[in-house]
């Protein structure tokens, strides 16, 4: 599903990508391939999930068709909402609950901690990638968190990934999970402040992807001190 939402995203935005010097090269805006090849490889993509969630349980299976339309949603929402990052959350975040209902069979308090904390974790890290592509998305009228917040991008940021570690720590004690949870988050606090701090300054596209990049590790970290908080 996370291959097909990139489909979809990049045949809904060929026009616009066409005029971003980022993006301008992708396949679709290219011409290098055509609306037809996506639609067969998404074709496909979609039938292999299908064929998974099929394998799970009603629960599940019923909201499967949702994550569907948020994929879908997703590629158009720059063009509405100013914070089209947040989208991008709702729709990484169902996953989390229909991965919560294929081994819980029920929808239960923490994985709406958990979703929240998707939807923070991706305003704040889409913004700092969104910081790539500003001059382009002004000039060609797509809408981006990173424009809306301008100079306050980086306090924007701070609060998104403050929130989304303390949605965790309550998804994390609603669990009761061990100490050393929440000693990573501690810890991943203070990286995201140190990523904060950069950003009350300028930085060059370059830089922005890197800091983008480098929320790969905080999410590894995370998932290790999860681990290791069940373990101990």
């Amino acid at each position: 599903m996370r291959s097909a939402g990139v489909v979809l995203n990049d045949l809904a935005d060929r026009s616009f990508d066409r005029h971003v010097a980022r993006t301008q090269r992708r396949p679709l805006a290219s011409g290098e391939l055509s609306p037809i090849h996506a639609l067969v490889v998404l074709t496909v993509l979609l039938s292999l999930a299908a064929l998974l969630v099929l394998q799970l349980n009603p629960l599940t299976i019923l909201l499967s068709p949702i994550a569907l339309l948020l994929a879908t949603l997703y590629p158009f929402a720059k063009r509405i909402v100013h914070i089209p990052q947040a989208m991008l959350g709702i729709a990484f975040g169902w996953g989390t609950i229909m991965a919560w209902t294929a081994s819980r069979g029920a929808i239960e308090a923490t994985v709406w901690f958990i979703f929240a904390a998707t939807i923070c974790w991706a305003i704040g890290y889409d913004t700092v990638y969104a910081l790539q592509d500003k001059e382009d998305d002004r000039r060609i009228g797509i809408k981006s968190s990173a424009l809306l917040f301008g100079p306050y991008t980086w306090l924007a940021v701070g609060i998104a990934l403050g929130t989304m570690l303390t949605l965790l720590g309550l998804a994390g004690w609603t669990v009761r999970t061990g100490w050393i949870f929440y000693g990573v988050l501690i810890a991943a606090g203070l990286y995201a402040g140190k990523q904060v701090k950069e950003l009350r300054s300028p930085v060059d596209p370059g830089r922005a992807f890197s800091m983008f990049q480098e929320h790969v590790w905080l999410g590894s970290a995370i998932l290790v001190g999860l681990l290791a908080g069940f373990l101990v």
